[in-house]
């Protein structure tokens, strides 16, 4: 969801059951939403300056407590409500499922006679209602070293690691999703906290979500946690390309597959976590459960229906499904700007993409027209070729400067043109070169700036552009959608989809893959060791997960009726059209 749209969603939504997820990358956004949040509620505001010591860590612990403390008062606030038309507490029960049992007995309350015995109903419900957790992102690889008078601090003092050291610190008992990767350095850190460890009923204050992008990777990251005495409390699952942000690619290994593989090996790789994390525990002399602690399994990444969700949940006993690039036409959850709405309101397929503009060097989800890139061209126009680099926050390239520079700045791309003009390149490769170096946005203020434009805070040297990164499925959302109409469209009481040309998300994942696989040959030199095995493994891969979903909608057929149908015949085309790619040199 990017960096600033849920920076406040969880004053809009936890209060309601409704569990979110904030980044806390951003501490320069963070004190200024601490300072305005405080103004709104009538709350007191210390400011913490950059210049104090540990201003990071200590600027996110101030304002995931300012979160806690209100979202409590906003649940209390709900608990206490009238059952009256249109108030919160009624509201809370309309966004739950149908299939809820808090839901049959709310229901059943509406219809009691008896003023006394419906009274008590109205009680006991009040007391079943539960608050959503607020969870943290950290992407983990997101760790640059910090300085102060020009000396480096400690590790503790990286991006990432002060994140961690704020979120642990804060009064929350909630979760930490880490992303983009393993850094070892970070869960050696995380182990010095008392918080993410168990108690001996297995219950943890504090606890993990890994992003995953397969069970080998699952089983390498909870064994590593696992030997420091951390457990794993939730894998999700990810689509490496239908998905939101930064998109991590798999080797050809498509969302489904990947799912039966956890359904079938969930209780192995929990047992094989387990008996590490006893070891572990036992050696540091903590308390060891006495039965291993709760597990998660979630996916995310391209789901656009409900059949879909309740098919995800059903097939392959998941916890939980994620929904995120469509909550970006819900106002009342995320903060995106008016013209950044109309953009994703009327994106069609075409709009949407894979793009090179991260500085991290990892393909980026885009839209076409988003007012950054806009900006970024301009200045390329007026040959004064990338951004201010204020925060820093993606400097990591030593290619000109002992002390790491973002790519998508001035700095840095003033540098590599001057040195791009010093080679004797043919005007073509010239161009292409010199697109490449300019291409990178910096996503890091773009993904702030729509939080800034909504709340009136001051964006400084910046400017206005907005960069935005919705995954493909924005295509199929045509209109802003109220929280209630969202939710009515996830378990399935409203269709707010007009279209009828949308594909199955495994079948869009499926398309989307086969493209990324034409371009990987196109730019490899196949055969060649290394490269020629990778290419065939690739081409294995995909074949395999296309046989799994014959299979799949083949025996799902009566379930998913026209769905299936269609999903068959596409399968069938791009087996075809796989076979036909030339993968031999």
């Amino acid at each position: 969801m990017g960096i600033g749209f849920t920076i406040d969603t969880p004053l809009r939504v936890v209060h309601f059951g409704i569990s979110s997820v904030v980044s806390i990358m951003d501490d320069l956004l963070i004190e200024k939403m601490r300072q305005r949040i405080t103004g709104l509620y009538r709350k007191p505001y210390l400011p913490i300056p950059v210049e104090e010591n540990d201003s990071r860590a200590k600027r996110i612990t101030a304002y995931l407590n300012l979160l806690n403390e209100i979202s409590n008062e906003n649940f209390i606030k709900v608990r206490t409500a009238s059952f009256t038309e249109g108030s919160d507490i009624n509201k809370y029960f309309n966004l739950l499922p149908d299939s809820s049992v808090l839901k049959s007995e709310y229901k059943r309350m509406l219809n009691e006679s008896d003023p006394v015995a419906r009274y008590q109903m109205q009680e006991d419900l009040r007391d079943q209602l539960t608050l959503g957790d607020i969870d943290v992102n950290i992407m983990s690889k997101v760790d640059k070293v910090n300085y102060r008078e020009g000396k480096p601090l400690p590790k503790e003092f990286n991006d990432a690691h002060a994140a961690l050291r704020g979120f642990a610190m804060s009064e929350l008992s909630s979760s930490v999703v880490f992303s983009a990767g393993m850094n070892p350095s970070l869960v050696d850190y995380t182990s010095l906290f008392d918080d993410f460890y168990p108690d001996t009923n297995g219950e943890i204050r504090k606890k993990i979500i890994l992003k995953v992008s397969d069970v080998r990777s699952a089983r390498i990251q909870s064994k590593y946690f696992a030997k420091k005495g951390l457990w794993v409390s939730e894998y999700r699952i990810e689509s490496g390309l239908n998905c939101g942000g930064h998109a991590f690619a798999t080797d050809g290994y498509l969302m489904g597959p990947i799912l039966e593989d956890f359904k079938m090996m969930k209780d192995e790789l929990v047992n094989e976590a387990f008996e590490l994390l006893a070891l572990s525990l036992s050696e540091k002399g903590r308390q060891v459960p006495l039965v291993s602690p709760a597990v998660k399994i979630s996916a995310q990444g391209g789901v656009g229906t409900s059949e879909e969700h309740r098919f995800l949940v059903e097939h392959y006993k998941l916890n939980s499904v994620g929904w995120g690039s469509p909550f970006l036409l819900v106002p009342e959850v995320t903060s995106v700007d008016i013209p950044t709405l109309d953009l994703l309101k009327n994106a069609k397929e075409d709009d949407l993409y894979l793009s090179n503009v991260s500085p991290l060097g990892v393909p980026f989800n885009n839209i076409r027209g988003n007012t950054k890139d806009i900006e970024k061209e301009e200045r390329i126009i007026e040959n004064k070729p990338g951004s201010p680099c204020t925060n820093k926050y993606l400097a990591s390239d030593t290619s000109y400067s002992e002390k790491p520079l973002c790519t998508a700045s001035r700095a840095f791309q003033s540098k590599a043109i001057e040195d791009l003009k010093s080679k004797c390149f043919d005007p073509v490769e010239y161009q292409k070169r010199y697109n490449a170096i300019v291409e990178k946005s910096c996503i890091c203020v773009g993904l702030t700036t729509s939080a800034l434009i909504l709340n009136e805070l001051d964006h400084g040297s910046n400017g206005t552009g907005v960069s935005i990164c919705p995954g493909p499925n924005i295509a199929y959302f045509s209109e802003i959608l109220s929280l209630q109409r969202m939710v009515d469209h996830i378990y399935g009481r409203e269709n707010v989809i007009a279209r009828t040309d949308r594909p199955h998300m495994f079948i869009k994942e499926l398309g989307m893959y086969l493209e990324h696989f034409k371009e990987k040959i196109s730019q490899s030199s196949i055969g060649k060791g290394k490269v020629e095995r990778y290419i065939r493994a690739f081409e294995s891969n995909l074949n395999e997960g296309i046989a799994y979903y014959q299979q799949l909608f083949s025996s799902v057929l009566n379930g998913l009726d026209n769905v299936a149908i269609t999903a068959l015949e596409d399968l069938l085309r791009y087996k075809f059209e796989l076979a036909k790619v030339e993968v031999s040199g």
